[in-house]
């Protein structure tokens, strides 16, 4: 039995032994997505129950759990994929079509002026919509690429998190994260793994990969991650300065000829986690019906690959190391009433990358991506129409997802979906553009 199941096991038992002050509710989803050539790609139904105890005057409770069963298995769980979970992180269970797990479990309490967070919990770094420049603290599941809500995507972690609040405006955040999980990605022939070769090493053409091996860091202490985040309010400002000494969430895959000429030749890969410091900052304020926002990080150290073609694929076993610069600026207009427009600009640039190396990446040094949403309601907000495009300059693919909602009651969301994507298949979002969809589903909370 490992850990999950064993907090799973105590939370329920204090869920019937505790007589005051105890709140249950649940979330039950049911979503169907139709695929190119009228497959069905999902039929998918989610169970979020929730408890909140108060234990007692000064310490609440919360566990969050997730039970999702799907008739199809497109976006299977189970197969061949990198094993990214710590040992005291994933589901209780898991398998073809089914997975159970407790989804966030923490203690919420106030001692010397400090509020404590203490479990298994998301932190939300950043605003951006579509894409994330900040919002690294947790890792991401990808079984559906980037077209799950962040707050479902997110993969939360057992941590400490204190904050100070200073003065009346400002706050210091503190978090110790002593979980080791990384990036979910989708299944080996699931809808949505990664083909690009901007994410992951491509074949050699005639050369048999002999060996892979995974090296994954899972020491409690030894591997610990430790954020800071002091958020200030100043003149109309909302500001915040970050820093973040972390496992980068995606594996680098180092790769290595061996053997002797010709045919002998083999490929051998090791997948390593490498650390790196996150420097950060966000700013945003409101001028009227506009808002002003941004946010810019800086990494000590990012991977990248390779064009396997290269001889500087050899001498570097297929991956650079570069310093990055990452940044959003957004602008939001809410000019006409229950309408609001927002418009981004993404980059990353790699810079401390020279000579014949840098001519050898796959992704540009350079890279820009834009986005655009519209958001309308209708009929007293009883109606929402969603619209998110993203399209990235250098290799011109884009994602479009569309989304109208309605509330038929206050407990009960039906939304109608639907997600396009365009460009070559090597690309970021055209990778996927055999795989656009229409979705229905409905939310009830009980």
């Amino acid at each position: 039995m490992n850990r999950s199941t064993l907090i799973f096991l105590g939370a329920t038992l204090l869920s019937t032994n505790t007589i005051a002050n105890v709140e249950v509710s649940s979330i039950w989803q049911s979503e169907m997505s139709i695929a190119k050539g009228s497959e069905i790609q999902k039929f998918e139904h989610v169970w979020k129950p929730e408890l909140n105890m108060s234990l007692s005057s000064d310490i609440d409770m919360t566990v969050i759990g997730r039970v999702l069963f799907d008739t199809q298995d497109n976006l299977g769980y189970e197969g061949d994929r990198l094993d990214t979970a710590s040992s005291i992180n994933g589901p209780l269970w898991e398998g073809d079509n089914f997975d159970m797990e407790v989804r966030e479990w923490y203690l919420d309490t106030e001692a010397a002026g400090v509020f404590w967070r203490l479990g298994k919990q998301q932190v939300v770094w950043g605003q951006a919509d579509g894409l994330k420049v900040l919002d690294v603290v947790n890792p991401q599941s990808y079984r559906e690429f980037i077209l799950q809500y962040f707050d479902d995507s997110r993969i939360p972690l057992w941590m400490v998190n204190a904050e100070i609040p200073i003065g009346d405006d400002d706050s210091l955040q503190l978090l110790w994260i002593m979980d080791q999980t990384y990036h979910d990605f989708a299944n080996t022939g699931s809808d949505y793994q990664m083909t690009s070769p901007l994410l992951v090493p491509q074949p050699v053409e005639g050369i048999e990969v002999a060996r892979f091996d995974m090296h994954k860091p899972d020491d409690v202490l030894k591997d610990s991650e430790l954020g800071l985040r002091y958020s200030k309010f100043l003149n109309g400002w909302d500001l915040s300065f970050n820093y973040l000494y972390h496992y980068i969430d995606t594996p680098i895959f180092y790769q290595q000829l061996t053997g002797g000429e010709g045919s002998d030749l083999t490929l051998e890969i090791d997948a390593e986690y490498k650390r790196s410091h996150l420097l950060g900052f966000t700013a945003a304020k409101a001028f009227g019906d506009w808002t002003l926002r941004t946010e810019l990080g800086y990494s000590s150290a990012s991977y990248h690959l390779l064009e396997n073609s290269k001889p500087e694929f050899i001498t570097h076993r297929g991956i650079a190391k570069s310093k990055d610069i990452s940044s959003v600026v957004g602008i939001d207009w809410q000019g006409l009433q229950d309408t609001m427009l927002s418009l981004q600009w993404f980059q990353s640039s790699l810079f401390d990358i020279e000579g014949e190396i840098g001519s050898s990446l796959v992704r540009p040094k350079q890279n820009h991506i834009v986005s655009f949403m519209y958001q309308q309601n209708f009929a007293n907000e009883n109606w929402q129409l969603e619209a998110l495009a993203l399209y990235g300059i250098e290799h011109h693919d884009s994602s479009i997802q569309l989304e109208l909602s309605h509330m038929l009651e206050d407990n009960l969301k039906l939304w109608v979906t639907a997600d396009i994507f365009g460009g070559d298949s090597s690309t970021l979002f055209g990778q996927f553009n055999q795989t656009d969809r229409l979705s229905v589903g409905f939310e009830w909370g009980f």
